[in-house]
């Protein structure tokens, strides 16, 4: 076998191979850039739609070519066609967006240059029948409506020089009621279309809306968490360096304060844990795994204020596990400001500590006597307003301020669906104190 004719032979079917690539991919090219800027359009309408139109648009003129067959070889009709796609190769090769009039304007011209060689039964009117609800869709309403009318006109006028036919008779009126009817039908259309396109500006306005105030709600819930956590840890391991400072200066005791400072170390430790875990919510990452402090924690909070150095009366009555997670929370957090406050404002003082469950609520009671002096008003801080909000985003009811008893901080929550806090917590809301929270 002679080699050298073979591949001579090859070579001319891989340039064809090569030549029928390139046309292809160009055509690909040229069809995913059409798309990308039909997709760009500023009707904000699907490509589907569009196309479904000038579909629409190429099958009646299509008909109303074939019906002027006896007029051959006459170019009118095909010019009458390539009329009403005028705007496609401005758009497509010029960049020039179909504006409303520019539609308008081209379907005009091609109705009139197909009536110019009327047929009976003609489909050419409903050009203008298809792009009344093009102009209808992306144009004003004004505009809508200017444009049916002037439609109208012109199939009015071609009627009355008798070259709008319907039937074999070419008796006037007799087919222009059908697309009189078929224009108007086409503007309700469009109009349709405009008021779905406008319904859904109105709810992606409202969507970003909704998402904005989800977002803001999220921070502040993440703001009162890291003012909890940051409270709570500075005023314990506040407490725990007086301790260790007053075992070095007054006692001499090295090993009693160096458990205080452990014990601050511990804590602060902890609190780093718990903002970490708290900015975390932050990230779009994966879901942090560590748990919320719960109403069974209360205990330990308790009892991390009490080796902190401050007194504590402390008891709990009631089954925890009807507690739900939230309420838990909430209530930890509640019972966490409390007593921070109370190391703050308070120093000193005997800080009573109650929580009750029963089957129907569960209520947290804080109290404290006040400290020689004018009282100090805590109905402005942040502690304060992020307990409120804790309370009424899970329908329970609170009260903070000045008692019989000192300054009281009173919580409660319902336990059961359907349940009335008049009835589940009277005392709560028949007595409140002076200022509420």
């Amino acid at each position: 076998m002679d080699v050298s004719h073979a591949i001579p032979a090859e070579a001319p079917e891989r340039e064809s191979r090569r030549q029928r690539l390139l046309a292809w991919s160009g055509l690909s090219r040229v069809f995913a850039d059409a798309r990308e800027r039909m997709e760009s359009l500023p009707y904000d309408y699907p490509p589907a739609v569009v196309l479904g139109a000038d579909l629409a648009l190429l099958m009646v003129t299509t008909a109303a070519v074939i019906q002027r067959h006896t007029y051959f070889p006459s170019l009118l009709p095909w010019l009458a066609m390539a009329a009403v796609f005028l705007p496609v190769p401005l758009f497509v090769f010029f960049r020039v967006n179909p504006h409303p009039m520019l539609l308008g304007s081209s379907a005009l011209l091609s109705c009139a240059l197909f009536l110019l060689q009327p047929v009976s039964g003609d489909f050419a009117p409903f050009v203008l029948v298809i792009v009344v609800g093009e102009v209808a869709a992306v144009g004003s309403r004004r505009m809508g409506v200017g444009f049916a009318l002037v439609a109208l006109l012109e199939l009015v006028a071609f009627d009355v020089v008798g070259h709008l036919q319907w039937g074999e008779t070419g008796r006037r009126l007799e087919g222009l009621p059908m697309y009189v009817i078929g224009v108007i039908l086409g503007m309700m259309v469009g109009v349709l279309l405009q008021y779905q396109r406008r319904f859904l500006y109105q709810e992606r306005e409202t969507q970003a809306i909704r998402s904005s105030h989800a977002a803001d709600e999220e921070r502040r819930r993440i703001a009162r968490e890291v003012h909890d956590v940051i409270a709570h840890s500075l005023s314990i391991t506040l407490l725990h360096l007086t301790a260790a400072r007053r075992a070095l200066q007054t006692d001499d005791d090295p090993a009693e304060a160096t458990e205080a400072l452990v014990e601050a170390e511990r804590l602060g430790r902890q609190a780093m844990a718990d903002i970490r875990r708290t900015v975390g919510m932050l990230d779009a990452g994966p879901a942090q795994t560590a748990p919320e402090p719960s109403a069974a924690d209360i205990d330990e909070l308790v009892g991390d204020f009490r080796r902190a150095g401050l007194t504590v009366d402390y008891a709990r009555t009631g089954e925890l596990a009807a507690v739900s997670g939230a309420i838990g929370h909430a209530l930890y957090r509640i019972g966490q400001e409390s007593l921070a406050n109370v190391t703050k404002h308070a120093p000193g003082a005997v800080a009573t500590v109650r929580l009750d469950v029963t089957p129907d609520a569960a209520t947290l009671l804080v109290s404290n006597p006040l400290p020689p002096g004018p009282a100090p008003r805590r109905d402005t801080g942040m502690g304060l307003r992020g307990m409120r909000k804790r309370t009424e985003l899970l329908g329970g009811a609170i009260s903070a301020g000045n008692g019989d008893d000192g300054w009281t901080v009173r919580a409660g929550f319902p336990l059961k669906s359907g349940s009335c806090l008049s009835s589940v917590l009277p005392g709560l809301l028949r007595t409140k104190p002076q200022e509420d929270a």
